[in-house]
């Protein structure tokens, strides 16, 4: 099982706990460089989730991206049609090299393929049990449904009980979770926390609980209490890449210093920011900004004088793209 943080207490959304005179401090000494995360996730040729999406939230956040690749998607923006998954050596290879390179102070395992990379990796992870896991489950409709169930059994019996922190979606951890649930209330953050907790996972990030008028809630719970909640409201608009950015941003900035109940916090905030800066690169669905902080406000946009004087790329003899072979 991995290592439990260090105490926490119940907090909101905006108001990050205090820490007691006893408690260790919330924040590691400032670092001479920025945090290493490992992100174990597929390539994303649209940009809009999996490994891509890892390494622009970790480097938004101010953390160094260390990217191991299981695999590769055949998507766009709107749909899933394929993955490709990469051999459990090659996955193992990358992880490991670098792991005795590279400060690593947490690891985030998203969609790795199949059971074969999630024994590899949880092995991997038990080798580094001083690491947090922060594990994100994803939808996996677009599946079939034999090796989705393949999947979500090797991931409960070999990664949960790795994995410090569990994020997924309310009706995703619900199917896989409670199937067999049968009360006629929906199942809290702290049910589906008791849940995993079984299994060895201290903490559950439960995302999308649907609340009336348009409103949707995040919460971080364990069996006992919540530890960090945030109450927002729907978008008008169907994002992709929303739950890697999340649980991308709550590993970084835990690599960064900061304390689970913090960390909770101020990712959610970073996922609402980025989700109101999404935007539309194709003819699908809206992509999350994660570098939303780095758009110039409008008052600093140039006038047409101003871009008069920007160098331009004629004359600089680029070859035509007719290269026989």
């Amino acid at each position: 099982m991995a290592p439990p943080f260090a105490p926490l207490r119940a907090m909101s959304h905006q108001s990050p706990p205090t820490p007691s005179d006893d408690a260790p401090p919330a924040s590691s000494p400032p670092q001479a460089h920025p945090a290493c995360v490992m992100v174990f996730n597929a390539s994303d040729p649209s940009g809009a989730g999996g490994l891509t999406a890892d390494i622009a939230t970790v480097a938004s956040v101010g953390g160094h991206p260390v990217a191991v690749v299981t695999g590769a998607y055949i998507r766009d923006t709107a749909e899933i049609f394929d993955h490709f998954s990469f051999d459990e050596e090659a996955v193992t290879e990358q992880a490991r090299t670098v792991l005795e390179d590279l400060p690593v102070q947490v690891i985030k395992v998203g969609f790795v393929g199949g059971p074969e990379n999630i024994s590899a990796i949880a092995e991997l992870t038990a080798d580094y049990a001083d690491l947090p896991v922060v594990s994100y489950m994803p939808n996996l409709a677009w599946w079939q449904d034999h090796l989705i169930e393949q999947y979500l059994d090797a991931f409960r019996e070999l990664m949960l009980p790795q994995t410090s922190v569990l994020v997924g979606n309310h009706s995703t951890l619900w199917r896989w979770l409670l199937p067999d649930w049968n009360s006629e209330r929906s199942p809290s953050a702290r049910d589906l926390a008791a849940a995993a907790a079984e299994v060895g996972v201290p903490y559950t990030l439960v995302t999308g609980i649907p609340l009336p008028e348009q409103y949707i809630e995040n919460v971080l719970a364990s069996p006992e209490s919540v530890i960090c909640s945030g109450r927002f409201e729907l978008f008008d608009a169907t994002f992709t890449g929303a739950g890697d950015t999340l649980s991308t941003a709550l590993a970084a900035l835990l690599a960064c210093g900061s304390d689970l109940g913090e960390a909770c916090s101020e990712a959610l905030g970073y996922l609402d920011r980025c989700l109101d800066a999404g935007f539309r690169p194709g003819m699908g669905h809206v992509v999350p900004d994660r570098m939303f902080w780095a758009e110039p406000d409008d008052s600093e946009d140039s006038t047409s004088e101003d871009k008069d004087d920007l160098p331009s790329l004629e004359g600089y003899g680029f070859p035509s793209h007719d290269t026989k072979h």
